[in-house]
């Protein structure tokens, strides 16, 4: 068979898998019952407490907050000088976690569909409790037992531990959050397997039809499910293979049509607002114009910023601020410990306007800086709003096509997704974002946007998830939520 035959193929088994919404393995039907069991099954206990309350942690001489082995991860003081935002300078807390853990899904072909090992999964942040997460989640702390807990399940089948058959099908290393990680990443993977395996009680097998689905409930998927499905590829299929999936029936016909775009956005390389190398050239204009300085200080000498017996706050009660917690989770590696998590003082917006250029729906994306960013700039969604404050009348700076989430009903939109999904809840305590994909019309101007923003089609922006540092993790929770049915 020829490369490129073979390279359809592979992608073929991940479109045909989510293109399937249920499965006799695990029945969508009795998932959520499935899921509050397996949350039943388990003692849970999370209480905030006094910083001085937790074991194994504490400030150093730097009033810098560590764990005694000197591992997980830490929270220090960040500086930051730059020309591309509205403030040029400034200082704030940050998560230093250089290490780069696990995020890997073991995959296997059940009556010729791909399915996914995913696992009900509980952190201590988690605004429900448990979640769908990857069939490995875990730092390199973790998985090296510096808590000298037992090691997570199947990760032999990731370190080559496990002598088996297996094809890797996604292997990248993916950034997380760049305004509350110092360029934090983590090893996105996919493997296929043939052999049996053993079944713990809390995973269960999935089609990525399934996953998507889940994806349109709230706070089902977790945030490491979906930054690592976000990378899977579908391949480039010619005009009849298209014209195959349109005939397919379904119900909601415009729910089949924006479906067929979409797939069609993520397979064709035909009528493309701007080529790839004209997409490089405008990150590498923007990346030579901007600057970026962030060098890591003490905690303690962070300004605007007030450090008490339990939490870490911005002065004027905005932002986020850092607690700790005591946390008993009986089926983890470690069932009781306690250990600082991230707390945001709102709801964020994060949303994709959307648009159909020359008949094929391009993605309105903006470069942007954040201070843990790798390389400057990561591409991020039209919309996000996280840390700022975005309500009317308390904006710090005003934020292109906001009114579009706040009040879609105020425009010729068709809303196409919604719902809320969290943060991960290992480093951040009850998070949850709105996330939105947002239809506009012709009479939504495509040449007037700023610079920092641009058309690209689900393919290209795919493309560029192949790569390092270049879509951030919000762009790739919404990406993970599209649909092709």
């Amino acid at each position: 068979m020829a490369q490129g035959a073979s390279k359809e193929l592979l992608s073929s088994d991940f479109f045909k898998s989510a293109l399937i919404s249920d499965s006799p393995l695990s029945p969508t039907s009795d998932f959520i019952k499935w899921i509050e069991k397996r949350r039943d099954a388990v003692t849970v206990d999370i209480n905030q407490i006094k910083f001085s309350e937790m074991r194994n942690w504490g400030f150093d001489q730097h009033s810098n907050l560590v764990h005694s082995s000197g591992k997980f991860f830490s929270i220090q003081g960040l500086e930051v000088m730059s020309n591309a935002t509205h403030k040029n300078h400034w200082t704030q807390p940050i998560i230093n976690q250089p290490e780069i853990g696990y995020l890997g899904i073991i995959t296997k072909k059940f009556n010729g569909i791909l399915h996914f090992l995913m696992q009900a999964k509980i952190e201590p942040g988690n605004i429900n409790y448990v979640q769908l997460s990857p069939t490995l989640q875990a730092t390199k702390s973790n998985y090296t037992k510096v808590h000298k807990g037992d090691a997570p399940h199947y990760l032999e089948y990731f370190n080559g531990a496990k002598d088996c058959n297996k094809k890797i099908r996604l292997d990248q290393l993916q950034s997380e959050q760049g305004a509350r990680f110092i360029k934090k990443r983590n090893r996105n993977i996919i493997i296929e397997i043939e052999d049996d395996i053993e079944m713990h009680e809390d995973f269960c097998w999935m089609t990525l039809g399934q996953i998507k689905s889940l994806l349109q409930l709230d706070n089902v998927i977790n945030m490491d499910t979906r930054t690592v499905i976000s990378g899977i590829p579908y391949g480039v299929y010619s005009e009849d293979v298209i014209e195959f999936y349109e005939t397919f029936e379904t119900v909601d016909k415009e729910t089949s049509s924006y479906g067929l775009g979409m797939f069609i956005s993520s397979t064709t390389d035909d009528n493309q607002y701007l080529r790839l190398q004209e997409i490089i050239s405008w990150i590498t204009e923007l990346k030579s114009r901007y600057e970026l300085e962030a060098k890591l200080i003490p905690l303690g000498d962070v300004k605007d910023w007030v450090i008490d017996e339990s939490q870490i706050y911005h002065k004027e009660k905005k932002y986020f601020k850092v607690i700790a917690v005591d946390a008993t989770i009986q089926n983890r590696e470690i069932a009781n410990w306690t250990q600082p998590l991230v707390e945001s003082v709102q709801e964020g917006i994060i949303a994709f306007i959307i648009k159909k250029i020359n008949n094929v729906y391009h993605f309105l994306v903006q470069a942007k800086l954040e201070a843990g960013n790798f390389d400057i700039l990561e591409l991020a969604p039209s919309i996000q709003c996280l840390t700022g404050n975005y309500r009317k009348g308390h904006n710090e700076y005003e934020v292109p096509f906001l009114d579009y989430a706040l009040s879609p009903e105020n425009y010729a939109t068709t809303v196409r997704y919604d719902s809320h999904q969290s943060e991960e809840g290992g480093r951040f305590y009850r998070e949850q974002n709105r996330n939105m994909i947002i239809e506009v019309g012709e009479d939504f101007s495509t040449e007037e946007i700023p610079a920092n923003f641009n058309w690209m089609t689900l393919k290209q922006l795919q493309t560029f998830i192949q790569f390092n540092n270049y879509l951030n993790i919000q762009s790739r929770s919404l990406i993970a939520a599209i649909k092709f049915n």
